[in-house]
Protein backbone atom coordinates (compact mmCIF):
# COMPACT_ATOMS: atom_id res chain seq x y z
CA UNK A 1 0.00 0.00 0.00
CA UNK A 2 1.22 3.29 -1.13
CA UNK A 3 1.29 6.03 1.83
CA UNK A 4 -0.17 9.43 1.13
CA UNK A 5 2.92 11.56 1.52
CA UNK A 6 4.27 9.26 -1.36
CA UNK A 7 1.52 10.07 -3.80
CA UNK A 8 1.80 13.42 -2.98
CA UNK A 9 5.23 13.69 -3.75
CA UNK A 10 4.44 12.15 -6.84
CA UNK A 11 1.89 15.29 -7.99
CA UNK A 12 5.13 17.53 -6.25
CA UNK A 13 7.72 15.94 -8.43
CA UNK A 14 4.98 15.62 -11.98
CA UNK A 15 3.97 19.15 -11.56
CA UNK A 16 7.78 20.46 -11.32
CA UNK A 17 8.52 18.19 -14.35
CA UNK A 18 5.52 19.41 -16.25
CA UNK A 19 6.78 23.02 -15.56
CA UNK A 20 10.55 22.64 -16.82
CA UNK A 21 9.19 20.53 -20.03
CA UNK A 22 6.97 24.02 -20.64
CA UNK A 23 10.26 26.28 -20.40
CA UNK A 24 12.68 24.14 -22.19
CA UNK A 25 9.55 23.62 -24.94
CA UNK A 26 9.76 27.36 -25.24
CA UNK A 27 13.06 28.74 -24.47
CA UNK A 28 15.33 26.04 -26.74
CA UNK A 29 15.48 25.81 -30.35
CA UNK A 30 17.18 27.33 -33.26
CA UNK A 31 16.77 30.61 -31.43
CA UNK A 32 17.18 30.12 -27.62
CA UNK A 33 14.99 32.43 -25.66
CA UNK A 34 16.53 33.33 -22.03
CA UNK A 35 14.10 32.35 -19.94
CA UNK A 36 13.30 35.62 -18.14
CA UNK A 37 12.98 37.18 -21.41
CA UNK A 38 9.95 34.17 -21.73
CA UNK A 39 8.94 35.59 -18.46
CA UNK A 40 8.98 39.16 -19.84
CA UNK A 41 6.99 38.39 -22.80
CA UNK A 42 4.10 35.91 -21.25
CA UNK A 43 3.62 39.18 -18.89
CA UNK A 44 3.98 41.35 -21.27
CA UNK A 45 1.13 39.85 -23.43
CA UNK A 46 -1.58 40.98 -21.19
CA UNK A 47 -0.84 44.28 -21.41
CA UNK A 48 1.36 46.03 -24.20
CA UNK A 49 2.65 43.53 -26.89
CA UNK A 50 3.96 46.26 -29.23
CA UNK A 51 6.67 46.81 -26.08
CA UNK A 52 8.13 43.50 -26.16
CA UNK A 53 11.24 42.43 -28.68
CA UNK A 54 9.38 41.49 -31.77
CA UNK A 55 11.41 38.63 -32.56
CA UNK A 56 11.75 36.73 -29.29
CA UNK A 57 7.56 37.73 -28.88
CA UNK A 58 6.69 36.12 -32.48
CA UNK A 59 9.27 33.22 -31.90
CA UNK A 60 7.28 32.36 -27.79
CA UNK A 61 4.03 33.51 -28.47
CA UNK A 62 3.27 32.50 -32.36
CA UNK A 63 5.76 29.48 -32.60
CA UNK A 64 6.48 27.80 -29.97
CA UNK A 65 3.74 28.23 -26.73
CA UNK A 66 1.10 27.04 -29.25
CA UNK A 67 3.21 24.09 -29.96
CA UNK A 68 3.77 23.33 -26.50
CA UNK A 69 0.43 23.45 -25.45
CA UNK A 70 -0.76 21.47 -28.62
CA UNK A 71 2.08 18.67 -27.48
CA UNK A 72 0.91 18.84 -23.88
CA UNK A 73 -2.76 18.95 -24.65
CA UNK A 74 -2.37 15.70 -27.05
CA UNK A 75 0.08 13.64 -24.51
CA UNK A 76 -2.26 14.26 -21.45
CA UNK A 77 -4.97 12.93 -23.98
CA UNK A 78 -3.45 9.74 -25.05
CA UNK A 79 -2.01 8.84 -21.06
CA UNK A 80 -5.31 9.26 -19.63
CA UNK A 81 -7.15 7.55 -22.01
CA UNK A 82 -4.45 4.35 -22.32
CA UNK A 83 -4.29 4.57 -17.96
CA UNK A 84 -8.61 4.30 -17.89
CA UNK A 85 -8.69 1.52 -20.90
CA UNK A 86 -5.83 -0.33 -18.93
CA UNK A 87 -7.57 0.06 -15.76
CA UNK A 88 -10.94 -1.26 -16.90
CA UNK A 89 -9.60 -3.94 -19.05
CA UNK A 90 -7.01 -4.25 -15.97
CA UNK A 91 -4.55 -4.75 -18.50
CA UNK A 92 -1.10 -3.32 -18.37
CA UNK A 93 -0.32 -3.52 -21.82
CA UNK A 94 -3.92 -2.22 -23.34
CA UNK A 95 -3.68 1.58 -24.73
CA UNK A 96 -4.92 3.38 -27.52
CA UNK A 97 -2.53 1.94 -29.58
CA UNK A 98 -2.00 -1.37 -28.88
CA UNK A 99 -5.75 -1.90 -29.04
CA UNK A 100 -6.34 -0.47 -32.55
CA UNK A 101 -8.24 2.76 -31.26
CA UNK A 102 -5.26 4.88 -32.83
CA UNK A 103 -5.47 3.24 -35.90
CA UNK A 104 -9.57 3.80 -36.41
CA UNK A 105 -9.32 7.44 -35.07
CA UNK A 106 -6.30 7.58 -38.18
CA UNK A 107 -8.92 5.69 -40.51
CA UNK A 108 -11.64 8.27 -39.40
CA UNK A 109 -9.44 11.36 -40.03
CA UNK A 110 -7.63 10.50 -43.44
CA UNK A 111 -11.08 9.59 -44.90
CA UNK A 112 -12.13 13.10 -44.26
CA UNK A 113 -9.24 14.65 -45.52
CA UNK A 114 -9.36 12.11 -48.40
CA UNK A 115 -12.87 12.44 -49.00
CA UNK A 116 -12.95 16.33 -48.01
CA UNK A 117 -15.78 15.37 -46.00
CA UNK A 118 -17.22 18.19 -44.11
CA UNK A 119 -20.56 17.96 -41.76
CA UNK A 120 -23.01 20.66 -41.76
CA UNK A 121 -22.83 22.93 -38.83
CA UNK A 122 -19.44 21.56 -37.64
CA UNK A 123 -17.28 23.54 -40.23
CA UNK A 124 -13.84 22.32 -39.06
CA UNK A 125 -14.84 20.21 -36.01
CA UNK A 126 -16.10 17.27 -38.77
CA UNK A 127 -12.27 16.10 -38.66
CA UNK A 128 -11.90 15.75 -34.51
CA UNK A 129 -15.82 14.16 -34.36
CA UNK A 130 -15.36 11.60 -37.31
CA UNK A 131 -11.97 10.80 -35.92
CA UNK A 132 -13.63 10.15 -32.87
CA UNK A 133 -16.52 7.98 -34.09
CA UNK A 134 -14.39 5.85 -35.80
CA UNK A 135 -12.31 5.21 -32.74
CA UNK A 136 -15.37 4.55 -30.74
CA UNK A 137 -16.62 1.77 -33.01
CA UNK A 138 -12.96 0.29 -33.88
CA UNK A 139 -12.63 -0.39 -29.89
CA UNK A 140 -16.12 -2.03 -29.65
CA UNK A 141 -15.46 -4.12 -32.53
CA UNK A 142 -11.91 -5.25 -31.10
CA UNK A 143 -13.74 -6.08 -27.75
CA UNK A 144 -16.49 -7.78 -29.66
CA UNK A 145 -14.24 -9.97 -31.48
CA UNK A 146 -11.79 -10.75 -28.28
CA UNK A 147 -14.73 -11.66 -26.65
CA UNK A 148 -16.20 -13.91 -29.85
CA UNK A 149 -12.82 -15.60 -29.93
CA UNK A 150 -12.22 -16.27 -26.45
CA UNK A 151 -14.93 -15.84 -23.36
CA UNK A 152 -12.60 -14.82 -20.68
CA UNK A 153 -10.75 -12.12 -22.86
CA UNK A 154 -7.53 -12.84 -22.27
CA UNK A 155 -4.57 -10.42 -22.23
CA UNK A 156 -3.11 -12.00 -25.10
CA UNK A 157 -6.48 -12.06 -27.31
CA UNK A 158 -7.21 -8.16 -26.63
CA UNK A 159 -3.72 -7.12 -27.76
CA UNK A 160 -3.20 -9.94 -30.38
CA UNK A 161 -7.07 -8.37 -31.42
CA UNK A 162 -5.87 -4.96 -31.85
CA UNK A 163 -3.11 -5.89 -33.50
CA UNK A 164 -4.81 -7.63 -36.48
CA UNK A 165 -7.54 -4.68 -36.68
CA UNK A 166 -4.44 -2.55 -37.21
CA UNK A 167 -2.97 -4.75 -39.33
CA UNK A 168 -6.38 -4.64 -41.52
CA UNK A 169 -6.86 -1.05 -40.56
CA UNK A 170 -2.98 -0.19 -42.16
CA UNK A 171 -4.13 -1.45 -44.88
CA UNK A 172 -6.74 0.43 -45.54
CA UNK A 173 -4.46 3.69 -44.75
CA UNK A 174 -2.31 2.22 -47.49
CA UNK A 175 -5.16 2.33 -50.21
CA UNK A 176 -6.37 5.32 -49.82
CA UNK A 177 -2.99 6.54 -49.83
CA UNK A 178 -2.25 5.29 -52.95
CA UNK A 179 -5.23 6.62 -54.69
CA UNK A 180 -4.67 10.12 -53.81
CA UNK A 181 -4.13 12.70 -55.42
CA UNK A 182 -2.71 16.63 -54.47
CA UNK A 183 -3.68 15.48 -50.88
CA UNK A 184 -0.86 13.16 -50.64
CA UNK A 185 1.66 15.60 -48.61
CA UNK A 186 -0.69 16.48 -46.04
CA UNK A 187 -1.83 12.96 -45.41
CA UNK A 188 1.77 11.48 -45.50
CA UNK A 189 2.72 14.63 -43.05
CA UNK A 190 -0.44 13.78 -41.04
CA UNK A 191 0.45 10.17 -40.64
CA UNK A 192 3.82 10.35 -38.99
CA UNK A 193 2.69 12.47 -36.54
CA UNK A 194 3.27 16.05 -35.14
CA UNK A 195 2.22 19.16 -33.67
CA UNK A 196 4.62 21.54 -35.94
CA UNK A 197 2.97 24.51 -37.03
CA UNK A 198 -0.65 23.74 -36.25
CA UNK A 199 -1.51 26.73 -34.14
CA UNK A 200 -4.02 27.44 -31.89
CA UNK A 201 -6.63 26.50 -34.50
CA UNK A 202 -6.27 23.12 -33.68
CA UNK A 203 -5.70 24.02 -29.61
CA UNK A 204 -9.48 25.03 -30.38
CA UNK A 205 -10.18 21.86 -31.95
CA UNK A 206 -8.67 19.51 -29.40
CA UNK A 207 -9.30 21.21 -25.90
CA UNK A 208 -12.88 20.96 -25.25
CA UNK A 209 -12.76 16.96 -25.89
CA UNK A 210 -10.23 16.91 -23.90
CA UNK A 211 -12.21 18.70 -21.18
CA UNK A 212 -14.99 16.46 -21.51
CA UNK A 213 -13.30 13.54 -21.54
CA UNK A 214 -10.78 14.25 -18.93
CA UNK A 215 -13.55 14.87 -16.99
CA UNK A 216 -15.84 12.10 -17.35
CA UNK A 217 -12.52 9.74 -16.31
CA UNK A 218 -11.85 11.62 -13.39
CA UNK A 219 -15.33 11.83 -12.40
CA UNK A 220 -15.26 7.72 -12.71
CA UNK A 221 -12.42 7.05 -11.09
CA UNK A 222 -13.86 5.25 -8.12
CA UNK A 223 -15.60 2.88 -10.01
CA UNK A 224 -12.80 2.34 -11.84
CA UNK A 225 -10.73 0.96 -9.04
CA UNK A 226 -14.08 -0.83 -7.94
CA UNK A 227 -14.38 -2.71 -11.33
CA UNK A 228 -10.55 -3.30 -10.56
CA UNK A 229 -11.82 -6.33 -8.24
CA UNK A 230 -14.23 -7.83 -10.83
CA UNK A 231 -17.37 -6.51 -12.30
CA UNK A 232 -19.56 -8.86 -9.76
CA UNK A 233 -17.72 -7.53 -6.38
CA UNK A 234 -18.49 -3.89 -8.19
CA UNK A 235 -22.13 -4.38 -9.06
CA UNK A 236 -22.53 -5.54 -5.13
CA UNK A 237 -20.72 -2.00 -4.13
CA UNK A 238 -23.46 -0.26 -6.13
CA UNK A 239 -21.61 0.26 -9.78
CA UNK A 240 -23.82 0.51 -12.41
CA UNK A 241 -21.35 -1.63 -14.57
CA UNK A 242 -22.54 -1.63 -18.15
CA UNK A 243 -23.46 2.36 -17.97
CA UNK A 244 -19.90 2.81 -16.26
CA UNK A 245 -18.07 0.66 -18.74
CA UNK A 246 -19.42 2.65 -21.59
CA UNK A 247 -18.85 6.03 -20.42
CA UNK A 248 -15.35 4.97 -19.66
CA UNK A 249 -14.91 3.50 -23.38
CA UNK A 250 -16.19 6.79 -24.96
CA UNK A 251 -14.74 8.68 -23.08
CA UNK A 252 -11.47 7.21 -23.93
CA UNK A 253 -12.08 7.23 -27.78
CA UNK A 254 -13.04 10.39 -27.21
CA UNK A 255 -9.43 11.51 -26.49
CA UNK A 256 -7.94 9.33 -28.42
CA UNK A 257 -10.01 10.55 -31.59
CA UNK A 258 -9.66 14.17 -30.77
CA UNK A 259 -5.67 14.11 -30.00
CA UNK A 260 -5.01 11.77 -33.78
CA UNK A 261 -7.33 14.49 -35.37
CA UNK A 262 -5.04 17.31 -34.51
CA UNK A 263 -1.53 15.28 -34.10
CA UNK A 264 -1.94 12.10 -36.38
CA UNK A 265 -0.55 8.81 -34.86
CA UNK A 266 1.56 9.24 -31.97
CA UNK A 267 1.80 5.71 -30.28
CA UNK A 268 2.93 4.33 -26.52
CA UNK A 269 2.20 7.63 -24.79
CA UNK A 270 -0.87 5.67 -23.10
CA UNK A 271 1.22 2.61 -22.35
CA UNK A 272 4.24 3.97 -20.96
CA UNK A 273 3.08 6.95 -18.83
CA UNK A 274 0.07 4.97 -16.95
CA UNK A 275 2.66 1.82 -16.55
CA UNK A 276 5.37 4.46 -14.78
CA UNK A 277 2.52 6.66 -12.61
CA UNK A 278 1.44 3.18 -11.07
CA UNK A 279 4.95 2.03 -10.13
CA UNK A 280 5.14 4.94 -8.73
CA UNK A 281 2.34 6.07 -7.28
CA UNK A 282 0.09 2.62 -6.62
CA UNK A 283 -2.87 1.48 -8.75
CA UNK A 284 -5.44 4.27 -7.08
CA UNK A 285 -7.23 6.04 -10.01
CA UNK A 286 -8.23 8.66 -8.41
CA UNK A 287 -4.53 9.77 -8.50
CA UNK A 288 -3.42 7.77 -11.58
CA UNK A 289 -5.39 9.47 -13.83
CA UNK A 290 -4.59 13.26 -12.89
CA UNK A 291 -1.07 12.27 -12.75
CA UNK A 292 -1.28 10.39 -16.22
CA UNK A 293 -2.27 13.78 -17.33
CA UNK A 294 0.60 15.34 -15.85
CA UNK A 295 2.98 13.02 -17.13
CA UNK A 296 1.86 12.62 -20.55
CA UNK A 297 1.93 16.20 -21.03
CA UNK A 298 5.28 16.84 -19.81
CA UNK A 299 6.82 13.38 -22.13
CA UNK A 300 5.34 14.64 -25.07
CA UNK A 301 6.45 18.18 -24.78
CA UNK A 302 10.29 16.59 -24.25
CA UNK A 303 9.44 14.01 -27.28
CA UNK A 304 8.58 17.08 -29.32
CA UNK A 305 11.70 19.03 -28.10
CA UNK A 306 14.08 16.54 -29.24
CA UNK A 307 12.14 15.82 -32.97
CA UNK A 308 13.03 19.34 -33.12
CA UNK A 309 16.39 19.82 -32.36
CA UNK A 310 17.78 16.38 -32.25
CA UNK A 311 18.98 16.42 -35.93
CA UNK A 312 18.33 19.85 -36.56
CA UNK A 313 17.28 21.76 -38.70
CA UNK A 314 15.67 19.16 -40.37
CA UNK A 315 12.93 17.95 -37.82
CA UNK A 316 11.75 14.26 -37.27
CA UNK A 317 8.10 13.05 -36.59
CA UNK A 318 7.28 13.40 -33.04
CA UNK A 319 5.91 9.55 -33.21
CA UNK A 320 9.33 8.22 -33.93
CA UNK A 321 10.85 9.31 -31.02
CA UNK A 322 7.65 7.63 -29.11
CA UNK A 323 7.83 4.86 -30.72
CA UNK A 324 11.67 4.68 -29.24
CA UNK A 325 10.50 5.24 -26.00
CA UNK A 326 7.73 2.92 -25.92
CA UNK A 327 8.71 0.32 -27.69
CA UNK A 328 11.73 -1.41 -25.41
CA UNK A 329 9.08 -0.65 -22.60
CA UNK A 330 6.21 -2.26 -24.45
CA UNK A 331 8.76 -5.62 -24.40
CA UNK A 332 9.90 -4.95 -20.63
CA UNK A 333 6.18 -4.93 -19.76
CA UNK A 334 5.56 -8.07 -21.49
CA UNK A 335 8.39 -10.32 -20.05
CA UNK A 336 7.58 -9.02 -16.80
CA UNK A 337 3.88 -10.15 -16.91
CA UNK A 338 5.11 -13.82 -17.74
CA UNK A 339 7.18 -14.17 -15.20
CA UNK A 340 4.60 -12.93 -13.00
CA UNK A 341 1.99 -16.03 -14.39
CA UNK A 342 4.65 -18.14 -14.10
CA UNK A 343 5.87 -17.59 -10.50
Amino acid sequence: MFSLNKVWAGYAVSILLLLTAFTLGVTVGSVRVPVMEMLSIFAGAFSNREALDPMFSSIVLDIRFPRVILAALVGASLAIAGASFQGLLKNPLADPYTLGVSSGASVGAVATIFLGLTIPGLGSFTLPVISILAALLTLIIVLGFARMVEKSMKMETIILTGIIFSSFLGSILSLMIALTGDELRQIINWLLGSVSMRGWEYIRLIAPFFVIGALLLIWNARELNAMAFGEERAQHLGVNVQRRKFVVLASGSLLTGAAVAVSGTIGFVGLVVPHMVRMLTGSDHRHVLPLSILNGASLLILCDLVARTIVAPTELPIGVITALIGAPVFGLILIQKRKERRG
